[in-house]
């Protein structure tokens, strides 16, 4: 009769001693043997891998060598192992566990290994890229791509070998088996529950292609200021103006409008604004802005404009325009030719800054009515008189009469 499967471990322990002979000694043996030849093959393998890499100083395949050694050693221990295990004679059981684990180990290496080889090929070439310098328009174009292609190779190679892995398990197959052939309402849960992941993985796709933004852009998101820092596969992170993140989702990027001041190039206008009395002199105002910006280390000498472009009441807002090498070189130079301006304008102009104009005029016509003042005294006297004696008259005031005896 065939062995019946064992219970518990003591089960497993006597029906591997019962199993425990010659034959397995061989194969023990045969299993040991195997797995020295797989190191001393990989050891012979990476020493000439080494020597022909060392020919190429160049191409990344030095560093590759060493970042894969530790992993394909073990990787070829389990490999060694599986090949040999079934020399050895074991319980039903225990042989199907140490199998399922070796299969996993197999798997999980594979997978560890290519992502190791993406993040170093993908590593040399970002690092060929400088963005350090002047000019790195195409540098931030390949540094872009680059990263965003390697995350997305990261999240294929992360879900490919889990899927593998939920493969070798039979009730994982019959799951996935019933959920192709139901489909229905739980593949729409599914897809809505998968929705931000995928769209996010496809927005980063589509980005590395097109490439809306990039590596060190100046942008103008959520009405925050900064320069897109790092972008993965889900998010991107924005280094605003004041050393703060902001953290957007990677389909922001797609479905909505943002501002990106170096889309084609990193050289950008500044402007600069005064508001100044009619009185100013804007010919001369040209020539000491000419006069600033030759002075300045800031300016790229491409575009310097003086205009009026608003007169109200009492002033008018002159607008001056320059250009720079960048968006922080255009801040710098906007606020050192404004304070410049406004310093030549206090000494030599000072009359051109606003200032609100008062007209007051005199009235000269002649009053009517005198304009002295009532003597108060003469008032009250006067007042107190009628008041003592309201019938009585002054001898002034009396009309002659004639009187009969």
């Amino acid at each position: 009769m065939p062995d019946q499967p064992p219970e518990n471990v003591n089960d497993v322990v006597d029906q591997f001693a019962s199993h425990w002979g010659i034959e397995n000694l061989i194969g023990l043996a045969v299993l040991v043997a195997a797995v020295l030849l797989a190191l001393v093959i990989h050891w012979l393998g990476f020493k000439l891998l080494r020597r022909i890499a060392a020919r190429h100083d160049q191409a990344p395949w030095t560093q590759l060598v060493e970042r894969v050694k530790g992993i394909t050693r073990l990787g070829m221990i389990i490999v060694a192992v599986e090949l040999t295990l079934p020399l050895v004679q074991m319980p039903p059981r225990l042989e199907a566990v140490v199998s399922q684990i070796t299969t996993l180990c197999i798997i999980g290496i594979v997978g560890w290994t290519a992502y190791m080889v993406v993040t170093v090929l993908t590593d040399f070439s970002m690092s060929r890229h400088r963005i350090d310098i002047e000019n790195n328009l195409e540098a931030r174009k390949m540094r872009t791509r680059l990263r965003v292609l390697r995350q997305a190779f990261v999240m294929i190679i992360f879900l490919v070998t889990v899927a593998a892995m939920l493969m070798t398990f039979p009730g994982a197959r019959s799951i996935g088996v019933s959920l192709f052939a139901s489909a229905g309402v739980a593949g729409i849960v599914v897809g809505f529950a998968a929705r931000p992941v995928l769209s996010n993985l496809l927005a980063g796709i589509q980005i590395a292609l097109t490439q809306p933004i990039r590596i060190e852009d100046a942008v103008v998101i959520e009405g925050e200021w900064g320069w897109i820092e790092e972008i993965t596969s889900t998010y991107v992170v924005v280094k605003i103006w004041d050393w703060r993140r902001l953290i957007v989702p990677l389909s922001h990027f797609i479905e909505k409008p943002f501002q990106n001041w170096t889309r084609e190039s990193a050289s950008i206008i500044g402007s600069v604004t005064w508001h100044t009395d009619y009185t100013v002199p804007i010919a001369q105002m040209r020539e000491k802005l000419k006069e600033f910006l030759g002075q300045s280390t800031l300016w790229d000498g491409n575009v310097q404009v003086l205009q009026i472009i608003e007169s109200g009441r009492e002033t008018m807002e002159l607008r001056a325009l320059m250009s720079a090498k960048n968006s922080p070189t255009a801040w710098d130079l906007r606020c050192e030719i404004r304070e410049k301006m406004v310093l030549w304008l206090q000494k030599e102009h000072p009359r051109a800054l606003p200032r609100n104009r008062v007209q007051v005029q005199m009235d000269e016509r002649k009053p009517e009515e005198s304009l002295d003042a009532p003597d108060p005294d003469k008032e009250t006297g006067s007042m107190a008189q009628q008041i003592d004696a309201p019938e009585e008259t002054t001898p002034a005031a009396v009309e002659p009469t004639n009187l009969r005896p």
